[in-house]
C-alpha cells in the first residue's frame, strides 16, 4: 500500500513538472526575423519623456544602444483607446522592424476599464504583427502598483507572441531622486527604464 502511494504520489509530481514547464515556457516571438528597419516606441508620457528634454527620454537613451533608427511616438496623456485611433499613421505606415508598446497609466487614472484597455493593446500588437513587425510589450507596475496590468500585459505577450518587458518602473517609482514628479522618472530614471528595455529585446534585434 505505501509502494502504490509513493508511485502516485511520484506520477502526480512528474505531471506537475510537465504542466509547470509548458506554463513557463516561453512563447516564439513573431517576425524575429522581418526586414523593418527601424524601431517605433509607441506610448503615453513615460514614453514621451514628460518631465525632461527630448535628449532624456527613454527612447532617446535606448537610441545610443542599439543600431537601429529610434523613432519617439509617445504623446504625453495619451489612452489605449486614442493611441488606437493613431496606430496607422504613427506606426504601420512606418514599416518598422520593432514596436515597443507602452500605455495604462492614463487608461487607470481616467477609470477606463482594464478589459478595454486589454482589448485594445491586443489589438495594436495584432495589427502590428499582421504589418510584419515584431512587438514589445512595456509593464510599468511596481509592486502592487498596477498589478492587475502586469498580469494582463504578461498573458497578452504570452498568447500573441510578442515580447515582455517587465516593471520598467521598479525601483524608480518609489525613489523620489529617480523622479521629476510623483510618477514620471527624471533623466537617470528614463536611462534605467531604457536598460530594461534594451536587456528585454537584445537578444531579438538583428
Amino acid at each position: 500500500m505505501k509502494n502504490k502511494f509513493i508511485k502516485l504520489l511520484v506520477i502526480v509530481l512528474l505531471v506537475y513538472c510537465v504542466v509547470a514547464l509548458i506554463s513557463f515556457k516561453k512563447p516564439e516571438i513573431k517576425n524575429k526575423n522581418n526586414q523593418g528597419k527601424d524601431i517605433i516606441c509607441f506610448g503615453d508620457s513615460i514614453t514621451f519623456g514628460y518631465g525632461v528634454s527630448a535628449k532624456e527620454n527613454y527612447p532617446t537613451a535606448l537610441s545610443k544602444m542599439v543600431t537601429y533608427l529610434v523613432v519617439n511616438s509617445g504623446i504625453d496623456a495619451d489612452t489605449s483607446v486614442e493611441a488606437l485611433g493613431r496606430l496607422d499613421s504613427d506606426v504601420l505606415s512606418r514599416q518598422p522592424f520593432l514596436v515597443i508598446i507602452e500605455f495604462c497609466g492614463n487608461d487607470f487614472l481616467r477609470k477606463i476599464p482594464i478589459e478595454i484597455t486589454e482589448k485594445n493593446i491586443r489589438e495594436m500588437t495584432r495589427q502590428i504583427q499582421q504589418s510584419g513587425a515584431m512587438v514589445a510589450i512595456v509593464d510599468i507596475s511596481a509592486g502592487m502598483f498596477l498589478k492587475d496590468y502586469r498580469r494582463m500585459f504578461r498573458k497578452i505577450a504570452y498568447e500573441e507572441g510578442a515580447i515582455f518587458v517587465p516593471a520598467v518602473l521598479n525601483g524608480i517609482i518609489t525613489n523620489p531622486s529617480m523622479k521629476s514628479d510623483f510618477l514620471h522618472p527624471n533623466g537617470s530614471g528614463y536611462k534605467i527604464v531604457a536598460e530594461r528595455v534594451y536587456k528585454a529585446i537584445l537578444s531579438y534585434l538583428n
